[in-house]
């Protein structure tokens, strides 16, 4: 009667821990590492633990994390492609998600034969006695793809294997088995909030998709900030699109904006939109010279960049083409637009009406890349070489704004 109790002190123990963790809104590293860490603490005696997951995300298919014991308790975090690799598909995970299986259980001490899983093999040689794993299903069972594989699932999968040396006593799978639904919610709380932030990342950018999700939603909630706009174009665009197929056009449109994407987020600059075939970013890294010196620094390097990608194509047979560049500094105010029911979370005012202005005179001028004499007397001194190109006057401005070029030996 006293181990019932103990087993039930503890099973109530883990999930009220879980419990906890997941109203409080703990991240998946956190959590998954807390939870490892609290089996211990219950004398379940864990080598190895490992979750994974899919992801809602443009670069990678679902996200993994191994958790082992001799490592000091190190997390590995992967992120899974979403084409299924060789070693993925001879999982013991993929089997339970793609057979029909409720869960995969090897007790390796009383086997004397490999198991069908490479993985159970390698745990084996590295001491491990028994490994069991299961899925957690979010929402509904997943369904079958075309080719009859379960390519995603809304939940989790997870293992846990043990190097005891007689493995998993009963009472441990009973405690781990009966908190699984806890680990699920909890787990499923903290995937949540990583998916909201990977989605605000991409389609929002860090900055603004950080201000809305800590709460910048109003209509009207504007921030006046120094900072220097940047607009980018392809030149020829139109034309392109008109001569080759929809396609080929896409894939070429995606090649040039990754270049300047890249760029732009390596200089610590924030893209606020995509307009059809450019892009509109600010560098708002500190004050003024400091932010002009960052567009300036990223626009040397956008040069060089977009000059490689353009001789890749051309090895490969593909059509290029090239870019205009257009920056202006000054007061933005940066915040939500819109109606109450469709905000867009943009820049606006004279500033960026200047720079749209500056950008219309690329043809007249003969000149990719023009600057307003705002950014060039911020980044002063300036590593590059400026040459002015003559003061004009742009519609719907007072005063001529003398324009700059960045000479590139």
């Amino acid at each position: 009667m006293a181990a019932v109790d103990t087993d039930s002190a503890k099973s109530n123990d883990l999930i009220n821990w879980l419990v906890t963790r997941g109203l409080e809104g703990t991240g998946e590293h956190d959590l998954l590492d807390g939870y490892c860490r609290k089996l211990l603490d219950l004398d379940v005696p864990l080598m190895r633990f490992h979750s994974a997951q899919p992801a809602l995300h443009p670069a990678y298919g679902g996200t993994g994390y191994s958790w082992y014991h001799d490592q000091g308790g190190d997390f590995q975090t992967f992120d899974y492609s979403e084409t299924p690799s060789q070693q993925w598909r001879q999982s013991p995970l993929y089997a339970i998600l793609n057979e029909g299986l409720d869960a995969v259980h090897e007790r390796l001490v009383d086997q004397n034969t490999a198991s069908r899983f490479p993985l159970i093999n390698e745990l084996r040689e590295k001491g491990a006695t028994e490994y069991y794993a299961t899925g957690i299903n979010f929402g509904a069972p997943a369904k079958l793809n075309q080719l009859g594989e379960n390519r995603r699932i809304d939940g989790a999968l997870m293992s846990w294997a043990t190097n005891a040396p007689k493995g998993f006593q009963p009472q441990d799978l009973s405690l781990i088995i009966s908190s699984l639904p806890h680990l699920g919610l909890a787990l499923k709380s903290a995937s949540s909030a990583t998916v909201a932030k990977d989605l605000m990342r991409v389609y929002l950018g860090s900055d603004a998709g950080q201000r809305v999700l800590s709460g910048e939603i109003r209509r009207g909630s504007l921030q006046q900030i120094d900072a220097v706009v940047w607009n980018f174009d392809l030149e020829g665009f139109t034309g392109l699109s008109e001569e080759l197929p929809g396609l080929e056009i896409i894939d070429m449109l995606n090649d040039y904006l990754a270049v300047a994407v890249d760029v732009v987020h390596e200089f610590h600059g924030s893209i606020l939109k995509f307009m059809g075939d450019g892009l509109m970013a600010i560098f708002d890294v500190g004050e003024i010279d400091a932010d002009a010196r960052a567009a300036l620094n990223a626009t040397a390097a956008l040069q060089k960049r977009m000059a490689e990608l353009n001789t890749r194509r051309l090895a490969d047979s593909l059509p290029v083409t090239n870019f205009t560049l257009a920056l202006h500094a000054g007061e933005i105010l940066y915040g939500n637009i819109g109606a109450e029911s469709r905000l867009d979370f943009t820049v606006i005012g004279p500033t960026v009406n200047q720079a749209a202005r500056i950008a219309g005179m690329h043809r007249s001028l003969g000149q990719r890349i023009l600057l307003s004499d705002d950014v060039a007397r911020a980044a002063q001194p300036c590593e590059h070489d400026l040459v002015s190109v003559g003061r004009y006057m742009l519609r719907g401005v007072a005063e001529p704004k003398e324009l700059f070029t960045i000479h590139r030996l």
